[in-house]
């Protein structure tokens, strides 16, 4: 019994008042029957139960303010927080764009100037190029210009030795021929006077000759200049 008693008024008093409220609607319920059976013609009367309403208990209006107000200034607070980390995420999303612009400007920057450079390059091959081609057909020229100098000196070297070789064959041919005319000369004078000398040592003139007469000798004479009749 102490068991089952101490097991009803376990769980904070719950069970003991559920089996009062149950003891306590029997007893009405037989004091009903009761009165009944004792007083047929007794009217029963009704008794009106009184109806307990559940008022609402108005909060404090200072209290109901002040929760409020801190309502609003946690919304405010978020709304700000809020509209903080937006603008913190639109600057950084136009930081980020800013980057992303100056990046892409700079690679522009640095594709023109590659390409500037590149440009440059090759305009430097292209002029270096055309310096060389000059210089290799100056060159060339120069050397044709030379070769020809040389040539046409030589030609003129060699028309002047020639002349000059000509010159001296004539005048070696002409002194030849001055000195065969003067040998022959010699030559001629010196017959001369030896067939002179020999015909007048052996000429007799003959007794019929006379003034205004001439006479043919005939005379043969070896190379030597030595007469054989």
């Amino acid at each position: 019994m102490n068991n089952t008693f101490n097991n009803l008024i376990i769980y904070n008093g719950y069970p003991l008042s559920i089996v009062l409220a149950l003891t306590f609607h029997i007893l009405i319920f037989v004091t009903l029957i009761y009165l009944q059976s004792t007083s047929e013609t007794r009217t029963l009367e009704l008794v009106q139960p009184t109806i307990i309403k559940a008022l609402f208990i108005d909060e404090n209006p200072q209290v109901r303010n002040q929760q409020l107000r801190e309502q609003r200034r946690q919304q405010e607070v978020t709304d700000q927080r809020r509209r903080e980390e937006q603008r913190q995420q639109q600057e950084a999303e136009q930081q980020r764009q800013r980057e992303q612009e100056a990046a892409k400007q700079q690679q522009e920057r640095e594709r023109e100037q590659a390409a500037l450079r590149e440009r440059e390059e090759l305009e430097r091959q292209r002029a270096e190029r055309e310096r060389r081609e000059r210089e290799e057909i100056a060159r060339q020229e120069a050397s044709e210009e030379e070769r020809r100098r040389r040539e046409l000196a030589e030609q003129q070297e060699r028309q002047r030795q020639q002349e000059l070789l000509r010159q001296r064959q004539q005048e070696a041919a002409e002194a030849a021929v001055a000195e065969a005319a003067r040998t022959e000369y010699e030559l001629v004078q010196s017959a001369t006077a030896l067939i002179q000398q020999v015909v007048q040592e052996n000429w007799s003139r003959p007794p019929s000759a006379r003034n205004g007469m001439r006479a043919v000798l005939q005379i043969r004479m070896l190379p030597t200049g030595e007469l054989v009749d």
